[in-house]
């Protein structure tokens, strides 16, 4: 037996070393794969770990296991999240909340000093042997002790026939309160210490998710409770009591656990739950919930209520200024996009974003100088630092893009080769090859732009503009057959895109094929009835394959789009002019004129049309 024990003792000591040189082994992994230092965290996430104040660090991080505790005693408030000021920092000693600190820690002393310290002989004596009994006697020494220690200590009886005819009794053997208060104890507090801020800081206040393991190891505690109470009570009408309570302990929890099931139905309900407890955080969780079902004025409405409650959040002034932008409204979102970039500098995004309003706006100097400051923000210590490559890789585009169609193609193709050293791998990137295969095709290097369109196209085969560029460079270098399929594959993979139809419509006008490109020309004027460069082009086409009332039709309808566009209004005055319509030719001419008072075509259009209606009669003397 003897030789067992030891050999079991092993086996124990054996696993318990393979676990926590497992568990050593993981925890230097993660801190290889972080760089060797904990993680970064935002102010927000844990407000205490960023306050100067020694007393308020030291007040608040003792305080938070004592809410975490409460929580397991009265879950009566619960929320997805405890960041921010959702618990305020405890920032004098006379915080009345010092005195559930104090609670705190005399219970869990007083239930320490029970397990480890007291009944030092009793736990001696039961040190988890079973009491045998053969013939009436006992076998180990022991005598049997009182009615309280036999109720503690032994489950049940099993009486087996022995060889020799007498019965043996062998009683099980429980283990003592005082040692299941020891492994409740540590089953409660082990796995919440890391959450702890002892060793380091974390990125939370409270997190309910920490609390599984733990809650465990209460309840357990909860129980031996019960039945350390039950047992000590000897009054029938006690015990019962006991019961009941118990009883409906399990309800009251049974009953909240249903109810907290039913926030957690969708993420709506879950949000709208946290209001009470962390409103700036769950107004602009609803704010996104709400403008992804498109909810616009709900979603505007619970962003502005988060900023009310926490007017630095950059992320919510970057998700205000984003909806703002969706909605054409570039002013204001260009305003919340500015306050983000003040809250926080490193938010990339929000200067992508800017960068692209500006853009809208004309104001191309400006979009510049915000797209070469977001490329030279720094990726250290950054909370997602590939989201934020991401977006830096994107300025770089859209500047490249910028230095493109103001004709900087070698600046141009500099930027881009920046993104593609800077792009993470979750960057989709063939629209950045495909605009450097733009760049050098506009400085008539075909070989390189060759180049970066297959490579566009190896990055994701199915990408439209891909295809249409690489298609007009087949064509300018001859290979006509392959051109087209390029052409019409970029229609069969998106049929319900003009732009696809107006650039083979642009091709067959270069192979004469006048009536084949009106035909592609008008059905990308009707599938983008609202874009003016298709419109404005297909009337053009239109009117070069002599389909003149065709072409009346789209120059109106670009200068509707336009009504301040001098060359739509020269176009329209034109083509009324050649299909007759002289008096209204005239006030297009006229109007496009005022815009443009130097147009020498318009100019001209226009003395040829007053000579015209002075032969008609129409006009009597010329300016």
């Amino acid at each position: 037996l003897r030789l067992q024990q030891i050999k079991k003792n092993l086996h124990l000591l054996l696993n318990v070393f393979l676990l926590g040189f497992w568990g050593i082994i993981l925890l230097a992994c993660r801190l290889y794969w972080m760089g060797n230092k904990p993680p970064n965290f935002s102010n927000s996430d844990n407000p205490a770990a960023d306050c100067p104040c020694f007393l308020t660090r030291t007040l608040t991080f003792f305080f938070l296991p004592a809410m975490n505790v409460w929580l397991l005693l009265c879950p009566d408030m619960l929320s997805f999240d405890w960041s921010m000021d959702a618990l305020p920092l405890l920032r004098s000693i006379t915080d009345w909340r010092n005195l559930h600190t104090v609670t705190f820690y005399t219970s869990l002393l007083a239930l320490v000093w029970f397990g480890l310290c007291l009944y030092p002989t009793k736990s001696k004596e039961t040190n988890g042997k079973a009491h045998h009994v053969a013939n009436g006697k006992s076998t180990n020494g022991h005598s049997c002790s009182s009615d309280y220690e036999h109720s503690t200590f032994y489950a049940n009886s099993v009486q087996i026939n022995g060889t020799n005819g007498t019965a043996k009794h062998y009683s099980s053997s429980l283990p003592t309160t005082e040692s299941l208060v020891v492994f409740s104890l540590g089953l409660l507090a082990v796995p919440f210490i890391p959450a702890t801020n002892l060793f380091f800081y974390v990125g939370f206040v409270v997190a309910e998710r920490v609390l599984y393991i733990p809650s465990m190891g209460f309840c357990l505690l909860v129980a031996v409770g019960m039945r350390a109470l039950y047992v000590r009570l000897r009054r029938k009408s006690f015990r019962t009591l006991v019961l009941v309570c118990s009883a409906t302990l399990v309800l009251l929890f049974g009953i909240k656990t249903v109810l907290r099931n039913r926030d957690w139905q969708n993420e709506e309900m879950l949000y709208k739950s946290g209001i009470s407890v962390n409103p700036a955080k769950a107004w602009g969780n609803l704010g996104n919930v709400l403008k992804n079902q498109g909810k616009v004025v709900e979603a505007e409405q619970a962003y502005r209520n988060a900023l009310y409650y926490r007017r630095n959040m950059a992320d919510m002034l970057y998700n205000l200024g984003l909806l703002l932008q969706e909605n054409n409204r570039f002013s204001e979102a260009l305003h919340y996009y500015k306050l983000a970039i003040g809250s926080r500098p490193t938010l990339a995004s929000a200067y992508l974003n800017t960068g692209i309003v500006l853009m809208n706006q004309g104001r191309l100097e400006e979009a510049k100088r915000t797209f070469v400051t977001c490329a030279d923000i720094p990726d250290e210590n950054l909370k997602d630092p590939h989201a934020h490559k991401s977006s830096v890789t994107s300025c770089l585009y859209n500047l490249g893009k910028l230095l493109h169609e103001q004709g900087h193609q070698e600046e141009a193709i500099s930027v881009y080769k920046e993104a593609t050293q800077k792009m993470p791998r979750q960057f989709a990137p063939q629209s950045l090859y495909n605009m450097m295969g733009e760049a050098y095709m506009r400085l008539n290097k075909l070989t390189e732009a060759e180049h970066w369109y297959k490579e566009s196209l190896r990055a994701k085969p199915d990408h439209i503009p891909a295809h249409l560029t690489y298609g007009k460079l087949l064509a300018m270098t001859g290979q006509k057959t392959e051109a087209e399929k390029f052409f019409l594959k970029a229609i069969e993979l998106d049929p319900t895109k003009g732009n696809c139809y107006m650039h083979y419509g642009q091709f067959l006008l270069e192979e004469s094929r006048l009536l084949e490109a009106a035909e592609m020309a008008e059905k990308a004027a009707q599938l983008d009835s609202e874009e003016f460069d298709v419109v404005f082009s297909a009337a053009h086409m239109l009117r070069q394959a002599s389909l003149n009332d065709a072409a009346e039709k789209y120059y109106r309808q670009a200068a509707n789009l336009r009504p301040n566009y001098p060359a739509a209004l020269m176009n329209l005055g034109a083509i009324l002019h050649l299909n007759g319509k002289l008096q209204e030719a005239e006030a297009n001419y006229l109007r496009a004129l005022q815009l443009k008072p130097d147009d020498t075509i318009t100019q001209s259009n226009l003395r040829k049309l007053w000579n015209i209606m002075e032969k008609q009669g129409l006009r009597t003397m010329a300016p």
